[in-house]
């Protein structure tokens, strides 16, 4: 069950709003704090959480080996129960604060999500000097199918567009 929070700012005299640079740091510090409690019971030093209108919507910490799920990361885990807890697919709206800068695969999950902003703590090179180093991942995309490691085939029946065709043709789909 994840808690509710609020950020709260307190004044004295004329009440302003927190500047934005006072915001990211109160939800960056308990990304920070999600990632490393994380470690301590056995999980990967990620934490991510997703804000808006000045709320929490959900929180998330690494589960790839809790999991045994490889997709299990820290923002993917926050965006799928910030999906569950508005009721929606999209979050437009929404900032995603994490603990480090997110991967491709992260990345990829906020835009899918609509996420209107994104702001990390770590970057990629902390996280290489932790072990986790995925610029490679970051530089395959810029480079020909064919120096990948990983094969690519692609293998077209007469058939292959079909489940893009009764997609178009159902009435009732909800576009995405």
């Amino acid at each position: 069950m994840t808690e509710h929070y609020e950020l709260v700012v307190r004044t004295t005299g004329t009440p302003a709003e927190p500047s934005t640079a006072e915001v990211d740091a109160q939800w960056i510090a308990r990304a920070i704090e999600l990632a490393t409690a994380n470690v301590a019971s056995g999980g990967g030093p990620f934490g991510a959480l997703i804000v808006r209108d000045g709320g929490l919507i959900a929180e998330g910490q690494n589960r790839v080996t809790a999991n045994l799920d490889p997709t299990a990361h820290a923002e993917v885990v926050a965006i799928r129960a910030a999906c569950q807890s508005v009721g929606d697919f999209s979050l437009a709206g929404s900032t995603l604060y994490t603990s480090c800068e997110p991967c491709p695969l992260c990345l990829s999950a906020a835009l899918w999500a609509r996420i209107d902003r994104v702001v990390y703590a770590a970057d990629r090179d902390d996280a290489a000097r932790g072990g986790f180093d995925d610029r490679e991942f970051y530089e395959l995309f810029s480079r020909p199918r064919s120096e990948w490691h990983i094969a690519i085939d692609s293998v077209r029946p007469e058939d292959a567009s079909a489940p893009f065709d009764a997609w178009l043709a159902h009435g009732d789909r909800t576009d995405y």
